[in-house]
């Protein structure tokens, strides 16, 4: 049996990004130059070279892919008004449990001023729900990208410039989902997400039930990395925030406060962040260094949406 064909409902976070990433820089001399563009944008932004020009919310007009072997695996429209919702909320910093993170960090918690709805109108003009449907014969889908084609059992993306498009359906080998960095073809832009991580009703399973996956992919999306720096659980690593502390690897459950690592101390790691692998219920915050990646991101590679959802 391979991989592909391996179901299983993940207890562990676990994000196939990075693999995304580092087989497009292997394979593609265009997404390394696309790549080294986008992070000297955000370096300028972090350095103050560049500032925040934007003034107003930005709203992304969203298109849900859905692909199911079996009605089981067929999203309600409740469960995709469910995703939606939450990502509004913590894109906004109004989410309930924002009110976890620890006092010391209550000052570092930022609106991104991005909000989501599903797209009224398809690529053509035509009105539009912002769902496909496609019945599948594939038992599963990994990182490889199949889900993003029709060809090969998924849905075709539609226009990246235009939609942030996401694929939801059955990821195998544990895998809750990942997502394409900015600099990527067109075809493949967006995220995928495993249909028991996505929303807050129906198939969604803990302790990936609140919405928290599709957060954090969107935030690989708007060109975040993982809060752990991606060095395995060594201490070199970085995710170009300034206000994130250095952390060692990713941390999983729900960890307590204060959870040191790399002489962090007293505070510790920033578990409580969209971008670390804790289960839903213990991420809450984006901070305002975060933010102002995003807003590179916005001001570079993504600009196209600042326009197309007014």
């Amino acid at each position: 049996m391979d991989n592909a064909d391996i179901v299983e409902t993940p207890a562990r976070r676990r994000c196939g990004t990075e693999n995304v990433h580092r087989r497009m820089l292997n394979e593609s001399l265009n997404y390394r130059l696309n790549r080294a563009a986008i992070e000297n944008l955000a370096f300028a932004y972090a350095t103050g070279e560049e500032r925040p020009a934007r003034a107003e919310v930005v709203t992304v007009d969203v298109v849900v892919h859905i692909v199911h072997a079996h009605d089981g695996q067929n999203l309600t429209e409740e469960q995709i008004d469910g995703q939606i919702a939450v990502l509004n909320e913590d894109f906004r910093a109004t989410n309930a449990d924002v009110k976890n993170v620890p006092a010391v960090w209550q000052g570092l918690i930022a609106d991104s001023r991005i909000e989501f709805r599903r797209a009224s109108t398809d690529p053509e003009g035509n009105p539009t729900t912002g769902v496909t449907r496609r019945r599948t014969n594939k038992t599963a889908f990994s990182d490889n990208d199949a889900i993003k084609f029709t060809a090969q059992g998924g849905t075709d993306a539609w226009p990246a410039d235009r939609y942030l498009n996401i694929w939801v359906g059955q990821l195998s080998g544990g895998l809750l989902g990942y997502a394409q960095f900015p600099g990527g073809p067109a075809e493949t832009d967006g995220v995928v997400i495993t249909h028991t991580g996505f929303g807050t009703t129906g198939t969604a399973a803990a302790p990936f039930n609140l919405g928290r996956t599709t957060t954090h992919e969107i935030g690989h999306w708007l060109n975040l990395f993982h809060i752990g720096g991606d060095d395995g659980t060594g201490c070199s690593g970085s995710d170009f925030v300034a206000d994130t502390p250095n952390q060692a690897g990713q941390n999983f459950g729900t960890p307590n406060f204060p959870s040191i690592t790399c002489n962090n101390g007293p505070n510790g790691d920033m578990f409580m962040n969209y971008m670390d692998y804790t289960d839903d219920a213990a991420m809450v915050m984006f901070t305002h260094g975060q933010v102002l990646r995003v807003e590179a991101c916005l001001a570079g590679p993504r600009r196209s949406l600042l326009t197309a959802g007014q």
